[in-house]
């Protein structure tokens, strides 16, 4: 029997669309048991090509949509994880969209797919279809990579940004990798408490606070899929939970199970980047206080 194979190739957007795209990566998992992969929070919307089989997913974070399979989708910035059912192969391009990204490739504001998944002709229109097919005409990485610079750059359009008081609330927190008090925030950009969550939710479609959360766990989760990783205790402490055992809840809720247990079930894990250059998270550094 053939060994299993989990091939991860990280490639850098054409500048035009580093504002928009943080990263894009292919995968291609195949001898792997059927299971479930799950779809973890991060600060960036999640756009997938598949170039095999569609995307099982059996559950979304919206516990009201039902289960769906998709040929190429995208899933909005969310606090719960999504559960993708496969059968030992995965094949495909994923994108890291950026919110702005959100407003300039789809045309609507991240919070408009918050916690839910699409599929990608309803919010890219025909190059949906034009993507889908020039992707599976292509035998390798570069190649995909020059073909989603080409349409992608093409598809941006004029958009309105978010009120520059939301954007400035958004970079606070992902400076601090969420390790920043809300009402500090609040204070920085000028607003109540209140009114941040309101607007920063319609733009996004999670609260300041959610999102905090959300960062400090994709900080952990960097962490935690070092080559060589820090304990648990030692990855709680640079994250700014109070302790080990927050740390483990706070991870439970996001991704569906324990540190140990994701490491242990998880085999589509995409390992942080090994070029310093090519920062996926934005979490290149420890979390800065505000000033």
């Amino acid at each position: 029997m053939d060994a299993p194979v989990a091939e991860h190739v990280v490639g850098r957007p054409a500048p035009a669309l580093a504002p928009f795209v943080a990263a894009y990566t292919g995968y291609r998992m195949a001898g792997f048991p059927p299971g479930l992969h799950a779809g973890l929070p991060s600060r960036h919307l999640t756009f997938i090509v598949s170039l095999d089989r569609p995307v099982d997913c059996v559950r979304v974070p919206d516990p009201t949509r039902p289960p769906e399979a998709f040929s190429a989708l995208v899933g909005g910035l969310h606090s719960s994880p999504a559960l993708i059912r496969h059968d030992g192969h995965e094949h495909g391009v994923q994108l890291q969209l950026t919110p702005l990204g959100s407003r300039a490739l789809l045309g609507c504001p991240a919070g408009a797919l918050a916690s839910t998944v699409v599929h990608l002709d309803a919010v890219l229109g025909s190059r949906a279809a034009e993507l889908q097919d020039r992707l599976t005409d292509v035998a390798d990485w570069p190649g995909r990579f020059a073909v989603l610079d080409e349409v992608l750059t093409a598809t941006v359009r004029d958009h309105r940004r978010a009120r520059p008081e939301v954007e400035r609330a958004w970079a606070l927190l992902g400076r601090a990798a969420g390790a920043v008090g809300i009402e500090a925030v609040a204070a920085e950009v000028g607003w109540s408490r209140r009114h941040l969550a309101h607007q920063f939710r319609a733009e996004y479609g999670l609260t300041p606070k959610a999102m905090a959360r959300v960062m400090r766990f994709e900080r952990a989760k960097r962490l935690l899929t070092l080559p060589t990783a820090p304990s648990l205790s030692a990855i709680a402490v640079a994250c700014g939970y109070a302790d080990q055992a927050h740390f483990t809840r706070e991870w439970k809720d996001h991704a569906g199970a324990s540190p140990t247990a994701w490491l242990d079930d998880e085999v589509l894990i995409v390992a942080p980047p090994t070029d310093p250059d090519l920062d996926l998270d934005g979490l290149g550094t420890a979390p800065v206080p505000l000033p």
